[in-house]
């Protein structure tokens, strides 16, 4: 971030309080379109950095999109990030105009990368792809209180539910399809995707969904925001276990599960992980390994627009 002037965004239900940094202005406007027309006047002529806007459960989507759409640099940041931030400056008071400033005195202070938002098409597949997952869990959910209710007229109940419930997975599996092909940059990327053993629709759409920047990243930024960057503790003399978490959860869940089929039906993987274990690793640390070189390749898979090439 070459400017100085950086714009932090708590963003409520019904309001946005907004701070510009290192002015010390703060104002509010409503979260409508009204609202979103005044702070995009007040922001277009101010040489910005960033505008920093809270992810609150769905209620930045409206407002980032806004505000990339008259070409501002929006950045959706972490709220437990932002509020770590908070404790570490010594801000234990919380109302929204100074939520807005600590928000903005965290981009400035940590300069996070500037990252297109996903367009209309993908953010229908995001949710596609999530409600399909929610299907899945509801499923399952049922599935196992049918195996505990002894009641005859109970385990119809529940038969009827799953039934449902697959009825409208189906459906769900149409329409994804149907968004995938429909885009002829998606069709070439799924099928890219699909090139390698290993990798089903369900991950590739999967990955298209909650990854729009695989292929336009390096592989230590596709695997921390997978969440398979490795962090260490340490202190001292004291050495830690090196850990993985955070970053997108759903997207982590997949490439794990897109692991645990590579290891067993692609020789390179299964090489890769057999080797492992041999040196001593933990099974769970192997497979973290084999999701974290699976994504790695399919980055690059998708960079160089090249399919997977049998050795």
């Amino acid at each position: 971030m070459d400017a100085t002037v950086v714009v932090g965004i708590d963003v409520s239900k019904d309001r946005l309080d907004v701070h510009v940094h290192p002015a010390g202005e703060s104002f509010g406007v409503a979260r409508n379109a009204e609202g979103l027309d005044e702070l995009i006047a007040r922001l277009v002529p101010l040489r910005l950095a960033g505008v920093a806007v809270e992810a609150t459960g769905g209620f930045e989507t409206v407002v980032a999109a806004s505000l990339a759409g008259a070409n501002l640099p929006v950045i959706v940041v972490n709220p437990a990030q932002v509020r770590a931030f908070a404790q570490a400056l010594g801000k234990r008071a919380k109302t929204d105009p100074i939520d807005a400033a600590v928000i903005a005195r965290f981009v400035e202070a940590t300069k996070p990368a500037i990252r297109p938002l996903p367009d209309e098409q993908t953010r229908l597949l995001a949710e596609l792809v999530a409600r399909r997952r929610q299907i899945i869990q509801m499923i399952v959910a049922e599935r196992n209180r049918e195996r505990l209710i002894a009641n005859r007229h109970l385990r119809k109940s529940v038969a009827r539910l799953i039934k449902a419930l697959e009825k409208e997975l189906n459906v769900l599996d149409a329409d994804i399809d149907d968004s995938v092909r429909g885009s002829p940059a998606w069709c070439e990327k799924e099928d890219l995707l699909r090139s390698v053993p290993g990798v089903g629709p369900v991950v590739a759409r999967t990955l298209l969904a909650e990854m729009p920047e695989l292929g336009s990243l390096n592989r230590r930024q596709v695997a921390s925001l997978a969440g398979l960057a490795p962090w260490t503790r340490q202190s001292g003399k004291w050495r830690g276990k090196s850990f993985t978490g955070g970053g997108r959860t759903a997207l982590r869940s997949t490439l794990f599960m897109a692991a645990m089929v590579a290891r067993r039906c692609n020789p390179l993987f299964k090489a890769f992980y057999e080797r492992l274990l041999a040196s001593g690793k933990a099974k769970m640390v192997a497979l973290i390994a084999v999701a974290r070189k699976l994504l790695t390749i399919l980055n690059a898979i998708l960079r160089d627009k090249s399919p997977w090439q049998t050795a």
